[in-house]
């Protein structure tokens, strides 16, 4: 099976569901999703990405355990978010690729986290994790989408390169790219992609990601699929990783 690349399409009706099970030990915070099929009628027309872009410096006086667990916006960069739906929409145009999503409204899980549902024009769901941290901007945690298990790596461990990747899947062809990223670059240090079903059910996924040397010492693993008819991405999972 050829390697799919962003710029090019996976094929004719290409359609992944993906689940996967965000845990922030660091934060305390557990997320199981499931099957995330429902349409609640929430979904808002997009916009273009806005943000609260300070005049200082960015801030440092984040807890290194806030930062080890945020994947968008980048640390180093100018761009904060005052609003969670802004922070996800944000992380789906600039950090994932999506272009002209529809973003639906901001679902609250306690006082200071939540989720976002990104949608497309076949509308395949990615529900986008937020919470608002010390310095009282919005971060996003990852993302998940319906019918991909992800058993290896669980999210914040510690990888090496050549990396193992396995689970269950379910997508047309059992395709599902996967690029490993490190902080602070959209750019990735290494890309592959996983095996799983190409039926109806889910069924056993691997795959093999090897990865160039990470100057961070943290980063993600991004799991994409794209449209037969335009290239575009369809929908994303992404989770937290550690270099050692």
């Amino acid at each position: 099976m050829p390697k799919h690349r962003r710029s090019r399409s996976s094929g004719p009706g290409l359609r992944l569901v993906l689940v996967m099970v965000l845990v922030i030990a660091a934060l305390g915070i557990g997320y199981a999703i499931g099957n995330n099929t429902d349409d609640d009628g929430q979904d808002v027309s997009s916009g273009s990405t806005s943000s609260t872009i300070p005049t200082s410096s960015p801030s440092t006086s984040l807890p290194s355990a806030d930062i080890a667990t945020a994947v968008w916006p980048f640390v180093d960069s100018d761009t904060r978010y005052t609003d969670p739906v802004e922070a996800a929409r944000g992380f789906a145009t600039e950090f994932v690729g999506f272009t002209n999503p529809t973003v639906g409204a901001f679902q609250e899980g306690d006082s200071r986290s939540g989720e976002v549902e990104i949608r497309t024009k076949i509308s395949t769901i990615t529900t986008v994790f937020v919470r608002l941290m010390s310095d009282d901007t919005w971060w996003v945690l990852g993302s998940a989408t319906a019918n991909i298990v992800v058993d290896e790596p669980a999210t914040d461990d510690i990888v090496t390169s050549p990396l193992s990747l396995s689970g269950q899947a379910r997508a047309y062809e059992g395709t599902v790219n996967v690029e490993v990223r490190q902080d602070g670059s959209n750019e990735p240090i290494g890309e592959g992609f996983v095996t799983g079903s190409g039926g109806a059910d889910l069924g056993p996924s691997k795959g093999e990601n090897t990865f160039s040397k990470p100057t961070q010492s943290h980063g993600s693993l991004v799991f994409v699929t794209y449209s037969a008819e335009d290239g575009r991405i369809n929908e994303a999972g992404v989770m937290r990783i550690r270099f050692r």
